[in-house]
């Protein structure tokens, strides 16, 4: 296999690469008949999405095989894509992990893994206290991968226009300096 390197999205980095790659790697769930935003957003939706916190990608060979978000809290009056964010994604020292995806052609060796072990690396550096995200409740494979990394379903929440209810999720951190 290739290397793959996983670094900070960087302004040269393709948006419409990304978009494709977050379709790519969602369309499996959409055959499930689950209408998460990433399978089919725009690049201006991804651009927004993006737009603050930290977008982490892996590249192998100068294309963009996986990536990951993560951010602070949302505030009380800011928009989570086109809802009121739920309180957990409010709380002081969350950190909000969103857009996880692998291309297709890369799965089952442990990217998903490395981008997640990035991502809370990163919270934590900054000083979260937690990791919130959260999925699909009948993405088992899914919940069951959040739950083996230790987080814990902290309830739920019905995004507009989901064919599906979503599961939140939280993992406690470590602070450094007790590490």
């Amino acid at each position: 296999m290739k290397p793959v390197t996983i670094r900070p999205l960087q302004a040269s980095d393709c948006l419409q690469q990304l978009t494709a790659l977050l379709h790519a790697a969602y369309a499996s769930l959409v055959e499930q008949g689950w209408n998460f935003t990433a399978a089919n957003q725009s690049v201006e939706t991804t651009r927004s999405r993006i737009a603050e916190g930290l977008t982490l990608v892996a590249v192998q060979e100068a294309r963009l095989v996986g990536t990951v978000s993560i951010r602070g809290p949302k505030r009380a009056d800011e928009t989570y894509i086109a809802d009121a964010p739920p309180a957990l994604y409010t709380e002081p020292g969350t950190a909000i992990l969103s857009q996880l995806a692998v291309h297709p052609e890369l799965r089952g060796q442990g990217l998903a893994e490395r981008l997640m072990d990035a991502a809370e690396d990163w919270a934590q550096a900054q000083g979260f206290a937690q990791v919130a995200l959260d999925t699909a409740i009948p993405a088992q494979a899914l919940r069951r991968r959040y739950l083996h990394r230790g987080y814990v379903e902290r309830g739920g929440v019905q995004w507009r226009g989901k064919t599906y209810a979503s599961v939140l999720m939280s993992k406690p951190l470590t602070p450094l300096e007790a590490a």
